[in-house]
């Protein structure tokens, strides 16, 4: 009985010979694999790349501990020459003072600015997602004349900056009588979000394959319910990236809310002002305390949808 080796067997042989290599070969196996650049990486450039990692850290934590930490302190701690890096001298007084603080005499208070910084903050993440959502499907998925220049436009638009039309949206906002209203601030924050947010969400529309969609049809659903059920979810992490692009944007703007609002209308950056005096030192104290107060809704706001915009990522590419 005669053996033979088959051209499929040496092909084989010939695969495994080079995936595996010989026996007693010091050679990496994938050469071209990430392990195999990880493990050719000398332990000094890994040190030196977790160092340089610690610094950026470092370098981002430390301002916002800063502001923790001034915040726990006395105001005569604060301007000492011989700074403590931690509130030795601990103290909740600067809340207390930043939670009462007015704009001015009648003037919005914290509890106020937090209602108007989000009645127009969710106002405008809504309106946002809405409006961007369907011009990026428009623009992704249909073929219309003016296409390319309606995606120009909307870059050119997006590189314009808020500043230099300042004196055109004063002059609109007053000619429609929305001065001093928090409809007119929204109005300006959602025309100046949503151009940015529909380039974004065109870029994650148009990653979807339409076969996704063809397949769904195929197996019975309309076109409608294939986009919500196949197409939808995978749009999850897009929506959530620019949903929280346009609270930060709305959350902390400051110029415009300045330009357009007064009194108990004024949303949180123009209350903080209120802090600084002519004729009074600033309570840096206090001025931290209503800082870390403002930032604390952003860092809720991401806590909640951090989960939804990593498990986004993969939701409706797998049928059940």
């Amino acid at each position: 009985m005669s053996t033979q080796i088959t051209p499929a067997a040496q092909l084989s042989t010939v695969g495994v010979e080079e995936v595996a290599g010989r026996v007693g070969d010091a050679r990496t196996v994938l050469p071209d694999s990430l392990a195999a650049r990880r493990r050719r990486r000398s332990p000094v450039g890994r040190l030196l790349l977790n160092l340089a990692a610690l610094v950026v850290f470092v370098c981002s934590v430390f301002p916002v501990y800063w502001m923790l930490n001034m915040s726990f302190t006395r105001g005569e701690s604060i301007i000492s020459r011989s700074p403590s890096f931690l509130p030795l001298d601990f103290t909740l007084r600067n809340y207390e003072t930043a939670w009462n603080r007015e704009a001015a005499p009648g003037q919005t208070d914290f509890v106020h600015g937090l209602i108007s910084s989000g009645l127009v903050t969710v106002g405008v993440l809504v309106i946002t997602l809405l409006v961007a959502f369907l011009a990026s499907i428009a623009v992704a998925r249909i073929r219309f004349r003016g296409r390319r220049t309606f995606i120009v436009s909307v870059l050119i638009v997006q590189m314009i900056p808020g500043e230099a039309m300042m004196f055109t949206i004063y002059g609109m906002i007053d000619d429609w009588r929305l001065m001093n209203t928090l409809v007119g601030l929204g109005i300006v924050y959602v025309a100046a979000v949503v151009p940015f947010t529909i380039w974004t969400l065109r870029g994650f529309v148009a990653g979807v394959p339409v076969d996704l969609e063809e397949a769904a049809m195929i197996d019975g659903c309309t076109r409608s319910q294939a986009f919500w059920k196949v197409t939808f979810p995978l749009l999850a992490p897009g929506l959530v990236a620019t949903g929280v692009f346009a609270f930060i944007q709305s959350w902390n703007e400051f110029t415009m809310a300045l330009l357009l609002l007064r009194g108990q209308n004024l949303t949180l950056p123009p209350w903080l002002l209120s802090f600084q005096s002519a004729t009074e030192a600033t309570n840096w104290g206090a001025v931290m305390a209503a800082s870390t107060l403002i930032s604390i809704p952003v860092v809720v706001f991401f806590l909640i949808v951090q989960g939804r915009m990593s498990g986004g990522l993969v939701s409706g590419a797998v049928k059940g």
